[in-house]
């Protein structure tokens, strides 16, 4: 048994069945959970899928700036 943190649902998990890091949703809720521990099993609310993507976008674009800087400081050692 594992209880949900955001209703506090007392969830049938048996932890042979999951492994770290698996996805549920709770069956009162039906919040995304992850599973963070076997055993005990315990859960956490799960990352949004649309803020994972928000995310791999910041880091795309911070990853962009870097190359554009790196350019800059290459055109100034040149002039």
């Amino acid at each position: 048994m594992a209880t949900c943190p955001e209703c506090d649902a007392e969830i049938e998990v048996d932890e042979y069945d999951v492994d770290k890091g698996d996805l549920i949703s709770c069956p009162e809720c039906g919040i995304n959970l992850e599973v963070t521990h076997v055993s005990p099993v315990e859960l956490e609310v799960a990352p949004d899928e649309d803020d994972e993507e928000e995310e791999d976008e910041d880091d795309e674009d911070e990853d962009e700036d870097e190359e554009e800087d790196e350019d800059d400081e290459e055109e100034d050692w040149e002039a």
